[in-house]
């Protein structure tokens, strides 16, 4: 039965999450020594993070709002092939700890704009990394806090504003602790948000099940493969609706490769967990984060499927809307009202864990780049370790006041969480991988090749999208690199786009370097790279075979 209220239970239940995560924060803080410098020990927690916090840590941060309220709408809507994006995830994982964090280390990378003025030069490392603070403040941060306030006030009768302070104050408190108290809080985190998003599915599916006869979470899974087949194909036919949004194959070997290789192995944000820790301890955490997103379909998808059986079916009465009202994102909260007194509280803080892990761990980020990227770099060659670490504490106060006060302007609510941070960050994508892929593999990559990589691949990602409207694009449709979108319109589908934007990028800096090879100064710019660095030992290897088979299992078998 629905319960839109918030019980003193479920109060007290979000209360003593609230005091376990806050209390093992200061015992983590006030415990753990210095290994390095005061600002990496700050930033990067080097040398004091396990495996087992980096890839909790790594999960936490990804998992948010976008995630649980985004992706089960889209699931509402699309059905299970959206998982995609954390399926390929798990398999891109593995390729960024077997090839890119052995040249991290080796060269001892900290930051993404460090390695490309130690590759490229510092216009371009300067360039990006003015770009990323913008991108995690003005699109992340935001995006993150105001998607979280909008599902937790819901649940909680909070409004968006009071909420929004409290995340950002919540989340200000353990980034202030440095990178080691937001690694291992995130293991709490995580816990959390696995915990009640279990919690919520089963009682989802439960419900299901009780609709339709009785039984239990199995039998309500069973009926949603029989009463939705549809809501569980993978892999998508042109002349299946949502087809723009997941292109068929594409979604395997084209644009969604780009989107995770750019996000798990080029992020600040994410990457960062891994940077302090050597190569082993690097790669057992990035495995282990691999594992745990092979939970996350069930987690935050298969509750939006059970919601559109059960609105199919009436169950939730007009909490979904009808007709141009329908509103799939409303999937995750309406699911959440019906949970009992207690199991509420506990979904409440799962949501919570995922936002406030998201929202601590963009503003370390966005502290170190400006520390050392920006401020160390053009303000003030000779600050000190003592003062990294406070201008650090700053930026992180000054980016959530900034989140907080620019995030209800935004559109956010209107364009879909999910959408609105893909349609973004896509447009820079296929550039920045093709920059770092490049600085890895292909020595003669200059400067100049580059700064195009940055410029080009953002205007050719724009000209591609408004391309439909200055021409006809059907005669690409029978390759199926176009389909008419709702309004008849011939469209490349986003993740071609992608794409296509990345080949064209790499043809690119191939044709500059060659025309423009790199200046006696430049020949100096160079990452070390030995294929020696890339093997790995046999428990990773065992792991990593381990989850390739289950992506290819779950593929066969819903196809």
């Amino acid at each position: 039965m629905q319960n839109s209220t918030f019980s003193s239970l479920d109060t007290f239940v979000f209360f003593v999450y609230f005091l376990v995560v806050a209390g093992y924060g200061l015992w983590v803080y006030r415990r753990k020594q210095r290994s390095t410098s005061a600002s990496h020990d700050y930033f990067l927690a080097e040398g004091s993070l396990t495996w087992w916090a980096i890839g909790a840590s790594m999960i936490a941060s990804n998992i948010s709002a976008e995630q649980f309220i985004g992706m089960s709408g889209s699931g509402f809507r699309m059905g299970m092939a959206i998982a995609v994006y954390e399926l390929m995830a798990a398999f891109t994982l593995i390729l960024v700890a077997v090839f890119f964090m052995p040249v991290y280390r080796k060269n001892r990378i900290y930051t993404m704009p460090q390695f490309l003025e130690q590759r490229y030069s510092g216009s371009v490392s300067t360039i990006m990394a003015v770009f990323w603070l913008s991108l995690y403040v003005v699109v992340n941060l935001t995006s993150i806090l105001y998607l979280g306030a909008l599902a937790i006030g819901a649940i909680a009768g909070i409004d968006v504003w009071t909420c929004m302070l409290f995340l950002a104050v919540f989340a200000a408190i353990i980034t202030l602790g440095g990178m080691k108290v937001i690694g291992y809080t995130d293991v709490i985190q995580v816990f959390c948000l696995v915990l009640g998003g279990l919690v919520t599915t089963w009682l989802a599916l439960d419900m299901v099940a009780a609709n339709n006869g009785g039984g239990g979470a199995m039998d309500g899974f069973n009926h949603l493969l029989g009463v939705a087949p549809g809501h569980f194909d993978m892999v998508f036919e042109r002349d299946n609706p949502n087809y723009l949004d997941l292109p068929g194959i594409s979604i395997l070997i084209g644009g969604m490769m780009i989107v995770n290789l750019n996000y798990w192995g080029c992020n600040q944000y994410i990457i960062q967990r891994a940077l302090g820790a050597d190569l082993h301890t690097a790669r057992k955490g990035i495995l282990f984060a691999a594992f745990l997103k092979l939970l996350m379909p069930v987690i935050v998808v298969v509750p939006g499927i059970a919601a559109f059986v059960l609105h199919q079916q009436g169950a939730l009465g007009g909490a979904m809307g009808s007709g141009d009202a329908l509103n799939p994102d409303r999937a995750y909260p309406v699911l959440l009202t019906f949970l009992p007194a207690g199991l509420k509280g506990i979904a409440f803080a799962a949501l919570t864990a995922a936002v406030v892990a998201s929202l601590a761990g963009k503003a370390n980020s966005i502290a170190t780049i400006y520390t050392f990227d920006i401020h160390k770099k053009l303000v003030n060659p000779n600050v000190s370790e003592t003062r990294m670490v406070w201008i650090g504490r700053v930026t992180v106060v000054v980016a959530m006041v900034l989140a907080v006060l620019i995030a209800p302007f935004m559109g956010i609510d209107k364009k879909g969480g999910f959408q609105y941070v893909q349609e973004y960050t896509g447009f820079v994508s296929p550039g920045i991988l093709a920059m770092f892929l490049m600085g890895f593999f292909w020595r003669p990559a200059t400067a100049a090749a580059a700064m195009f990589a940055t410029i080009g691949g953002f205007v050719g990602s724009l000209i591609l999208k408004f391309l439909p409207g200055i021409m006809d694009l059907s005669f690409l449709a029978p390759i199926g690199f176009a389909v008419p979108n709702a309004a008849g319109v011939y469209e490349i589908p986003f993740l071609d786009r992608m794409g296509i934007v990345f080949v064209a990028v790499i043809v690119g800096m191939v044709v500059i370097s060659k025309l423009f090879p790199k200046t006696a100064a430049e020949a100096d710019k160079r990452i070390e790279v030995d294929a020696r660095m890339f093997k790995v030992q046999p428990g990773f290897a065992i792991g990593s075979v381990i989850i390739c088979l289950a992506l290819v299992a779950i593929y066969a078998a819903w196809w």
